[in-house]
C-alpha cells in the first residue's frame, strides 16, 4: 500500500478522518470528549496524539499529572496495548523550532526569546501564533518513519465554537498574504490539510439552547469556509421520558403510601411540582435533538456521568464514542 493511501486508513470504526479537531461551547466538556476520543480511537494496539493550544493544561488536570511541556509525552495506555500520548503546543516554543527548523537561527532564536522578542512577535501577530500552532499539529498528523504514520490518528482540543472558524482558517489567510517563502509554504500545506478528508472538526454539545444554538452557527460557519463537518457530540446526554411517565398527584400518593414514606399534601405537591419540571425539561431536550437531526451530521450521545469524568469515566465515554471492533 502507498503512503499517499494509508493517509484515510480509519483509526476506529466510524472515524475515518487521521486529525479530529474537537470544538464546542465553553462548559460542554469539549476536553473531557477529546480526551476520550484519543483513548476510544487507540485502543486495539493503535497510537494517538491528545493536543491541547489554548495554554489551559486542561489534559494535565483531567488526568492528574504535571503540566505538559513542549513535548511528545506518553500519557496512559488504552485497552488491547494502545497508547494515547499528550502535547501541549506552545507558541513561543513553535516559533523557536520554526525559526531553527527553516532558518537555523537555533541558538540566536533563544539569545531573541530572553530579550523577549518572542513573546512580542506573537502578541502583535495573533495570527502568526495561530499559524505555530496549527503547523504543529499538522507536522504530528503527518509525521512518518519508514512508510507508515507515527500516530493513527491525532485528536486536538481546539479553541470553543466561536474562535473555531477563525482558529483554523488563519493558514489560509497567512498564505493568501505571503508572497514566497516558508511561512507561505507552511501556510499553504496546513490549509490544505484541514480541509481534506485526512481532517475532521467535530463540535460538543449539551442538550441545552445556548450550546445547541453555537452547535448550529459554528457548523454553518465551518462549512462557509470549507471545513469539514464530522459528528455532533452531545455530552452527558439524558434518555428522552416515555410517553405517559407523568404521573398524577393521587397515583404520587399512592405509591409513596406504598413505599412507607410520607404522603401528606405538601409533600406530593413538591414532589409532583419537581416532576413537572423535569417533563418539561425533557420536552425541552428532545425538541433541541430535533434541532440538531436537522443539521445532517451524524450524532453521538453521550451519557451523562454523575460520578463526574475520573478515569473509569473517560473509558465509559470512549466506548461510546468508539465502539469495540
Amino acid at each position: 500500500m502507498r503512503v499517499s493511501e494509508r493517509l484515510t486508513d480509519p483509526a476506529g470504526p466510524g472515524w475515518p478522518a487521521r486529525l479530529h479537531v474537537v470544538t464546542g461551547k465553553g462548559g460542554t466538556g469539549k476536553t473531557s470528549v477529546a480526551a476520550a476520543l484519543a483513548l476510544g480511537l487507540a485502543a486495539g494496539g493503535r497510537r494517538t496524539l491528545l493536543v491541547e493550544v489554548e495554554g489551559r493544561q486542561g489534559i494535565a488536570q483531567l488526568f492528574g499529572t504535571d503540566p505538559l511541556p513542549y513535548e511528545e509525552r506518553h500519557l496512559t495506555d488504552a485497552p488491547g496495548g494502545g497508547e494515547v500520548r499528550a502535547l501541549a503546543v506552545d507558541a513561543e516554543e513553535a516559533l523557536l523550532e520554526y525559526l531553527d527548523m527553516f532558518y537555523k537561527l537555533g541558538a540566536a532564536g533563544r539569545a531573541l526569546r530572553k530579550f523577549g522578542a518572542i513573546d512580542f512577535a506573537t502578541t502583535i501577530a495573533p495570527g502568526l501564533r495561530d499559524v505555530l500552532l496549527t503547523g504543529k499539529v499538522k507536522e504530528a498528523t503527518t509525521r512518518s518513519t519508514g512508510p507508515r504514520r507515527v500516530y493513527d490518528a491525532v485528536v486536538l482540543d481546539a479553541p470553543p465554537t466561536g474562535r473555531i472558524g477563525r482558529f483554523l482558517n488563519v493558514t489560509a489567510e497567512t498564505a493568501r498574504l505571503a508572497k514566497v517563502g516558508p511561512i507561505k509554504t507552511q501556510s499553504e500545506g496546513v490549509a490544505a490539510l484541514l480541509r481534506s478528508p485526512m481532517a475532521a472538526v467535530h463540535v460538543v454539545t449539551l442538550l441545552e439552547e445556548m450550546p445547541v444554538q453555537e452547535t448550529v452557527d459554528a457548523i454553518a460557519e465551518l462549512t462557509q469556509l470549507g471545513f469539514p463537518v464530522g459528528r455532533v457530540i452531545v455530552n452527558a446526554a439524558r434518555a428522552p421520558l416515555p410517553a405517559g411517565t407523568m404521573v398524577s398527584q393521587a397515583e404520587l400518593r399512592r405509591g409513596l403510601l406504598a413505599a412507607g414514606l410520607p404522603a401528606d399534601r405538601a409533600t406530593v405537591a413538591g414532589l409532583h411540582g419537581e416532576a413537572r419540571d423535569q417533563a418539561a425539561r425533557r420536552e425541552l431536550e428532545d425538541s433541541l435533538r430535533a434541532d440538531l437531526v436537522e443539521l445532517g451530521r451524524p450524532i453521538t450521545e453521550l451519557p451523562l456521568l454523575p460520578g463526574g469524568v475520573d478515569r473509569a469515566g473517560l473509558q465509559t465515554l470512549a466506548a461510546a464514542l468508539v465502539p469495540a471492533d
